[in-house]
């Protein structure tokens, strides 16, 4: 069986080392790369006003390694925002924050809507201010959501996302042997990776029909399924409530029939 990972480099090992183990065909094709936002006159005026923030949600280990850079620049040390409750949207993410001696708390599903019902958030009043460190164009649902409840946003672009040149470099010799198999399993954890996805294949309808598409919470899930409506295709979607490497071990196995 062919599987695709789609996670970043530096994040995919597991998944996929653990998928060989279990004799599966694997290979790597990240379908997003992160680069980092240069330092700008707007993100030290942010960094200034993180100071009256009550809430700080980072949404990946990439936000947390170039937030903590760019907190050094502006002048800020860490024992000034001791006031503030950090929220992470996983368990890697609090690792990393865990690493530069922050704790933080984590949603029981790694999802926008998963960290709307977290405590910390549901408790603030309105006219709170949280910040976000985040990439251009990640969690924009939970920020309009805490805004339309009255909330302050503090949001920090620290990086933009673009599909990896090599991937793209990659995608004709994958092609024909995608055309070999009768189906293809590939870890979808974000909207943008399904659009670069649907650009590196051209959206050719048979092509996204063998796929078996593990998603990422239930807005992804619905995103899917709205392209499939408009375009009338099918394929397969298996919902993940987050991308530990054993829950994806054991959907694959529930929905392979050997469970």
């Amino acid at each position: 069986m062919l599987f695709i990972n789609t996670r970043p480099a530096d994040r995919a090992c597991a998944l996929s080392q653990a998928l060989r183990q279990q004799a599966w065909s694997v290979i790597e094709l990240p379908l997003l790369e992160l680069q980092a936002c240069p330092w700008s006159d707007a993100l030290a005026q942010l960094y200034q006003q993180l100071l009256q923030a009550q809430r700080i949600v980072v949404v990946s280990p990439t936000a947390v390694h170039i937030g903590m850079e760019y907190l050094v620049q502006s002048g800020i040390h860490l024992d000034q925002l001791q006031h503030l409750q950090w929220i992470a949207v996983g368990e890697k993410t609090a690792q990393v924050l865990a690493e530069y001696g922050i704790s933080s708390a984590v949603p029981e599903v790694e999802t926008s809507e998963g960290m709307l019902e977290l405590p910390l958030l549901k408790s603030l009043a309105a006219g709170s201010c949280i910040a976000f460190w985040r990439g251009e164009g990640g969690r924009q649902f939970m920020m309009d959501s805490l805004q339309q409840a009255g909330m302050q946003i503090l949001n920090f672009i620290l990086y933009q996302r673009q599909c990896p040149a090599a991937s793209i470099q990659q995608m004709p010799a994958l092609l024909p042997q995608l055309q070999q198999h009768r189906d293809y399993w590939m870890l979808i954890s974000s909207e943008a990776s399904w659009l670069n996805w649907l650009l590196l294949s051209q959206a050719q309808k048979e092509l996204l029909s063998r796929g078996r598409y593990l998603v990422l919470g239930d807005r992804l899930e619905a995103l899917l399924m709205d392209y499939q409506q408009q375009h009338h295709t099918c394929f397969q979607l298996i919902k993940l409530t987050n991308l530990k490497t054993e829950t994806i071990l054991q959907q694959i196995e529930l929905k392979s029939g050997h469970a």
